[in-house]
C-alpha cells in the first residue's frame, strides 16, 4: 500500500493543479481575443457591436420646435384631438427645453390635457409651468387649471369630499395670488360651488342625526353650515332644521334664536315658516338671544 502524503505534498500538489488550470485559462482566453478579431475584420463581430452601441444611422433626430407645436395646434383645433395634442406639445419641452416655444408648449400641454379630460395629467403640467414660470403672465391661467381640475372632480354629496377640500384650497390660491386676473371672478363662482357642495354633506349627515334622534350630533352639523357657510342655500334649513333640533331637547331660547335670524334675514323663505309654526306651537315667538353662538355668527358675517 502507498504511504500517505504529507500535509506538504498534498499542498505542493494543489499548487501545480491551480498554476495548470491559470495557465490553460489564459490560453482559452488569448484564443477567445483572437477569434473576436478575426471576426471583426470579416465585419460578423463589428456588427454584433454595432447593434450593441447603436448604429449611427438610426439615431434619434430631434424636430424643429416649431413643427412640433404647430402640428399640436392642429390636432387640437382641427382634428379636436388633444390627447394626442398634448404629446406633442410635451415633445416641444423635452427635444427644445430652453426654448421660448418650450415655455408656450407646457402651458399648451396642461390645457389639452384639461380638455381630453386627464385632470391628474393637467394638474401636474400647469403645476410645473406655475413652478417653472411663476412671473410669467400665464401663471395666473396655469394656476386656474389646476383648480378647474381638481373643481371638476368633485364627488357626489354621499361621497367623502376631500377632493372638494383640495378644490377650495386650489381656488382661493387663484384669488389670493391674481385678484385682478380675469381667472378671479370665474374662480369665486366655483369657490360657492365647492363651499355649497360640503354645506350640503354636512345637511345630509345632521338630518341623518335627526333621523337617529341624536339631536345634538345634529345640532353640530348645522352648526357648522351657520359658521361656515352662510353664503350656501343650505343656511336657510340649517335654521329651520337647528329650532326643531333645540326644541326636541328643550332649549327653547336657541329654538326661537334660530327662528328669528332665519325670519330676519330670509322672511320670505319656506324654512322660515315652517320653524315660526314650531316656535308657535309651543306657545312662543321667534325672539332673538343677542348672547346666542348663532347671533355672534350672523353678526360677524353682517347678516345679522
Amino acid at each position: 500500500m502507498a504511504a500517505p502524503r504529507s500535509t506538504f505534498e498534498t499542498r505542493e500538489s494543489s499548487f501545480r493543479h491551480g498554476l495548470r488550470s491559470r495557465a490553460l485559462l489564459a490560453v482559452c482566453m488569448v484564443a477567445f481575443a483572437t477569434s473576436l478579431g478575426g471576426c471583426s475584420s470579416m465585419g460578423g463581430m463589428g456588427d454584433f457591436w454595432d447593434k450593441l452601441k447603436g448604429n449611427k444611422d438610426d439615431a434619434f433626430v430631434d424636430e424643429p420646435a416649431d413643427k412640433l407645436y404647430n402640428e399640436g395646434l392642429y390636432m387640437m383645433n382641427k382634428e379636436n384631438d388633444p390627447k394626442s395634442a398634448s404629446k406633442k406639445f410635451e415633445e416641444v419641452d423635452r427635444q427644445h427645453p430652453y426654448s421660448d416655444l418650450a415655455r408656450k408648449s407646457l402651458l399648451m400641454s396642461a390645457y389639452a390635457y384639461y380638455n381630453a379630460g386627464d385632470y391628474d395629467s393637467c394638474i401636474g403640467a400647469a403645476t410645473r409651468y406655475v413652478t417653472l414660470h411663476p412671473g410669467s403672465p400665464d401663471a395666473a391661467y396655469a394656476q386656474y387649471l389646476i383648480a378647474s381640475s381638481q373643481y371638476d372632480q368633485i364627488p357626489d354629496v354621499s361621497r367623502d369630499q376631500g377632493r372638494t377640500e383640495r378644490a377650495i384650497a386650489a381656488l382661493e390660491e387663484v384669488i389670493r395670488k391674481y385678484p385682478t386676473s380675469e381667472y378671479a371672478s370665474n374662480a369665486k363662482k366655483k369657490l360657492e360651488g365647492a363651499r355649497d357642495q360640503l354645506a350640503a354633506k354636512e345637511m345630509s349627515i345632521g338630518r341623518y342625526y335627526m333621523e337617529k334622534r341624536d339631536f345634538s350630533a345634529a345640532i353640530n352639523r348645522y352648526k357648522t353650515v351657520v359658521t361656515r357657510y352662510q353664503t350656501t342655500r343650505h343656511v336657510e334649513e340649517a335654521l329651520a332644521r337647528l329650532t326643531e333640533a333645540y326644541m326636541s331637547i328643550g332649549i327653547v331660547s336657541e329654538a326661537q334664536t334660530a327662528a328669528a335670524i332665519l325670519g330676519h334675514n330670509f322672511p320670505d323663505s319656506r324654512w322660515y315658516q315652517d320653524a315660526y309654526n314650531l316656535v308657535k306651537s309651543g306657545g312662543l315667538e321667534p325672539s332673538e338671544n343677542k348672547g346666542s353662538w348663532m347671533s355672534r355668527a350672523f353678526k360677524k358675517m353682517g347678516l345679522g
